[in-house]
């Protein structure tokens, strides 16, 4: 596969908002309860106002993320990577326009490209482990991100999680949706092709918890699904 970030220019940035919503059915769901998990794991009594730092990856295009988790913890302190510019851009725009940016530090590139002692208290990767090709890119990924974790710190894994061809009632229905969304024949068949064309899930949920465990990850609990999609909360051990 081709470097995922170059999926993310200037044309797919400007539409990811509604694509992304029509795409995941439970969109705003799936990021209010990662924040509210990260929240719960973090400030468990309520009243702990020690400031936290979250890495987000793959921030970009929405940050929805980040919104989720000011609502809840106003004081913490997000680091948005992203390698694609125009999708980091678009999410700092939108952090902007809600008083959100002056808590938040952009990183145009990868985990990588954080200095190498660098640790947050938190970390999400949604939207973005099935772009990576290959399961050795999927495990660097998540070997990067432990590295920048502490042991007990909360990773929240959220994204598709089943190979397309093995659920085909699944991705009819996710057509489906498309169609219900108001898309065309056309456009219908496009929105598959793109979506069997450009994205490598893991095989099954059992294999993204084990790419899991062998970063460095433990006690995942599953708390959303939609079709091809699932989010967990793990640990670092």
């Amino acid at each position: 596969m081709h470097d995922p970030a170059a999926k993310f220019d200037a044309e797919r940035a400007a539409e990811y908002e509604r694509q992304s919503r029509i795409a995941l059915a439970g969109y705003e769901a799936c990021h209010e309860l990662a924040a509210c998990l990260l929240s719960a794991a973090l400030d468990p009594d309520r009243g702990n106002e020690a400031p936290r730092d979250v890495l987000v990856v793959g921030a970009g295009g929405t940050a929805q993320e980040i919104q989720c988790l000011a609502r809840l913890q106003p004081h913490w302190r997000c680091t948005a990577v992203d390698p694609s510019a125009q999708m980091l851009d678009q999410a700092m725009d939108r952090l902007r326009s809600l008083g959100l940016d002056r808590q938040t530090e952009a990183v145009h590139g990868s985990v990588q490209d954080l200095p190498a002692a660098r640790r947050f208290d938190a970390a999400t990767l949604i939207g973005v482990l099935h772009h990576q090709g290959g399961d050795a890119a999927k495990q660097a990924l998540l070997h990067t991100i432990a590295a920048r974790l502490p042991v007990g710190a909360p990773l929240v894994l959220a994204g598709n999680s089943h190979t397309y061809a093995s659920r085909p009632l699944l991705l009819k229905a996710w057509a489906e949706r498309w169609r219900m969304a108001g898309a065309g024949p056309d456009e219908v068949q496009a929105k598959l092709a793109k979506i069997l064309q450009g994205a490598d899930p893991p095989a099954t949920e059992a294999a993204s918890l084990q790419l899991l465990e062998a970063a460095g990850f433990a006690r995942a609990e599953r708390f959303f699904s939609s079709l091809f999609w699932t989010g967990w909360i793990a640990f670092r051990n």
